[in-house]
């Protein structure tokens, strides 16, 4: 009686190894998406997903860390920013930094334009955070941002278009290309000149001032030569509310609409200032009554709270 005991227990015990090695094997045979973060945005882009409402964080996350910083990138991907805008200067050796201004004077402790220093001479200074203090950032370069970025987060570099020759090899060196957003206003014969084969690597997209005139006769060009897969929409007031609402129609399954809310004339006064008070007016205007599927700020984790609450980003 004792052995047939022993025996039973036994057997329990090959069962549940069994089962385990089974559990483990159904384990290891699911499929995997081994896709770096960034190519999953970059995928969402291309496929024209609208389920989620991506997240742009103006020069970084400039509330937490100096803009254009080091800093400011990392603070945007741990918060679950989709894509930091970053723009570009030249210093006098010809290698390109992330900064906005074409002086030192107002985002860091040095003066002077930025094309009268070296790198070198650059490096020595301090970044300036939003209140003009002083900080512990330096100056990072284009190469040191796509590197802190890579893999992580789509990097739009803003007002770049004078600087390509120089941006492709850091682009080449790095490995991002595919995860850089170029946009700019030019018509799109002109766009298809200047980025020739990189099309097929960065995503371009058209920026479209709906107030100015000639406004309509780009779209047209742009779906008809370009067809990119997003376009940022600059919407002043609501004289161009209508051509604005026909635009979310038109561009229904052929691309993404990206918006300002940096400050009212980009959105039509629904920007972040109105959010405080009242998101469903500001953000929630642009999303369901325009269609914007991307949405630049300066308030980046108030919009990412905003839009989880709406089940609109995880």
């Amino acid at each position: 009686m004792e052995q047939q005991q022993i025996k039973r227990i036994e057997m329990r015990k090959l069962i549940y190894f069994f089962a385990g090695l089974l559990f483990l094997a159904s384990c290891s045979s699911a499929p995997v998406d081994e896709r770096t973060r960034a190519e999953i945005l970059r995928d969402r882009i291309v496929n024209g997903e609208t389920d989620q409402v991506l997240v742009v964080a103006h020069r970084g996350d400039w509330r937490y860390a100096p803009e254009n910083s080091l800093a400011a990138i990392e603070h945007s991907i741990a918060v679950g920013v989709d894509v930091v805008e970053l723009d570009l200067q030249m210093t006098k050796d010809s290698v390109l930094i992330v900064m906005h201004d074409g002086t030192l004077n107002r985002t860091t402790t040095g003066k002077g334009k930025v094309n009268e220093w070296t790198l070198d001479s650059i490096k020595t200074l301090k970044l300036k955070n939003g209140c003009a203090i002083k900080t512990m950032h330096s100056v990072p370069t284009l190469e040191e941002a796509l590197l802190a970025a890579k893999g992580k987060v789509l990097v739009n570099l803003d007002k770049a278009d004078r600087y390509f020759d120089l941006i492709v090899p850091v682009l080449e060196k790095t490995g991002t290309a595919r995860q850089i957003i170029m946009k700019g206003g030019k018509p799109a014969d002109q766009v298809l000149e200047l980025y020739g084969k990189y099309l097929d690597e960065i995503l371009y997209m058209p920026v479209v001032n709906l107030h100015k005139e000639g406004a309509e006769e780009l779209m047209n060009g742009y779906m008809a030569d370009l067809k990119p897969y997003a376009y940022e929409l600059v919407y002043q007031d609501d004289n161009q509310l209508e051509y604005s609402k026909s635009l979310k129609t038109e561009l229904d399954g052929k691309a993404l609409i990206w918006y300002n809310t940096l400050w009212d004339t980009l959105c039509g006064g629904h920007d972040d200032d109105l959010a405080l008070s009242d998101p469903d007016a500001a953000y929630g205007y642009l999303i369901d009554t325009l269609g914007a599927t991307i949405i630049q700020t300066d308030r980046a984790e108030y919009l990412l709270k905003y839009l989880r609450s709406r089940g609109l980003h995880e």
